[in-house]
């Protein structure tokens, strides 16, 4: 444990070491390069304001709005009939918008249902398999500012389908249903 403390805390300067004495070797000017990048890098944090504040209202929206509740019902039926517990909807809808609200609504049913349930290891899995891809395409998308992202959405989605499909199924089959 010690070893992996002291490699952790030491990785870090010395890759910044070496890639300034890689700049230096192929004579970079490393300081007015990070300089550089640095106001490269504010410029782009301001530009993704706008978009930020705009998902951001989107979400409250749709949850304020009662619409996630309405399609968890609408839903229930369904998921029950295939043996995935209807709690986990919300994060199905929330997490290809929102990473920090689909780990929220993650410890909500952690602390409620328990990190050993099926409910908490399902919410775990999906977590770590599925993308925020609302999120990077008007984030990132938008910042760089291409304007026809609708493949790229497809393709995001159906990442996000089969990383929902493969979670539930390799979840299911490691730990049971319940």
């Amino acid at each position: 444990m010690a070893l992996i403390s002291y490699v952790s805390l030491t990785f870090i300067p010395l890759l910044i070491g070496l890639i300034l004495l890689y700049g230096t070797y192929k004579q970079v000017p490393t300081y007015e390069s990070f300089v550089e990048g640095g106001k490269e890098g504010i410029k782009i944090a301001v530009s993704i304001i706008p978009f930020l504040v705009g998902m951001m209202v989107a979400i409250s929206v749709f949850r304020a709005s009662g619409a996630l509740d309405a399609v968890t019902n609408l839903l229930r039926p369904l998921m029950n009939a295939i043996g995935v517990p209807p709690e986990i909807v919300p994060l199905l809808f929330i997490r290809p918008i929102s990473g920090t609200a689909a780990l929220g609504m993650t410890s909500d049913l952690i602390a409620n249902y328990g990190p050993d349930s099926f409910i908490g290891r399902l919410a775990s899995v999906l977590q770590g398999s599925t993308d925020t891809t609302f999120y990077v395409l008007t984030v990132y998308f938008g910042a760089v500012g291409i304007k026809k992202m609708g493949d790229a959405l497809k393709v995001g989605l159906l990442a996000d389908l089969v990383g929902i499909i493969i979670s539930i199924i390799v979840v299911a089959v490691l730990f049971g249903t319940n």
